[in-house]
């Protein structure tokens, strides 16, 4: 008899659809800085985002990021993010 194991679901801040956590990639905000954690274990405040760029814009576009994390995020930042997010795709 096989055991169904859970998939946790995650929600892409950018398109809105509900995926497996594996499938996503994690941005991270510490009390310092905002990255993108690859394990997915880091400490801090985490939202979650389709590996595409298509996904990155729209959060970009509908504040999706600044949302989730209740605060505003500098334009740097959202630099830094984009350059990971090829860096990793």
């Amino acid at each position: 008899m096989a055991v169904n194991k859970k998939i946790p679901m995650r929600k892409c801040v950018g398109c809105g659809e509900m995926k497996p956590k594996k499938e996503l990639i994690r941005i991270l905000r510490t009390e310092e800085e905002f990255l993108v954690d690859v394990t997915g274990k880091k400490n801090g405040r985490g939202a979650y985002l389709c590996p595409c760029k298509a996904c990155f814009d729209l959060s970009v576009k509908s504040h999706g990021l600044e949302r989730s994390f209740k605060q505003e995020i500098p334009q740097e930042v959202y630099e830094k993010l984009a350059k990971e997010m090829e860096r990793i795709g």
